[in-house]
């Protein structure tokens, strides 16, 4: 079963609200360069994102796939989805964004560690 794994937050400074949510209720942080920061604790996680290449305009819920991310894409195209960012690379994994039938844009997600 696909659960929501991620929650991002569309920020304009990245390290003041990482400040804030670290001394509001004590969340670490990892830094991806000065424009995203994201909690690691495997559960729900949340992300702080400040990029201009892959700004989000609302909050996203983001759905991680454990295969086939070619093939979940397919699927949010073939029940209606419209793809409103195609699949693009992040540290860590790759992703998409969508738009449901309703309006919600989210994303799909797959995790793949960095091989060298």
């Amino acid at each position: 079963m696909l659960r929501i794994s991620y929650v991002e937050l569309p920020v304009k400074a990245v390290a003041e609200v990482r400040d804030f949510y670290a001394g509001a209720f004590g969340w670490a942080f990892t830094d991806f360069g000065p424009d995203y920061a994201a909690t690691m604790t495997g559960d729900t996680d949340m992300g702080l994102n400040g990029s201009e290449d892959h700004a989000i305009a609302n909050i996203m819920p983001i759905v991680e796939v454990k295969e086939d991310l070619e093939g979940a894409l397919e699927k949010v195209v073939a029940a209606g989805g419209v793809i409103t960012l195609p699949i693009f690379a992040f540290p860590g994994g790759r992703r998409f964004h969508f738009r449901d039938p309703a309006g919600h844009e989210l994303g799909v997600c797959i995790n793949e560690p960095e091989t060298h």
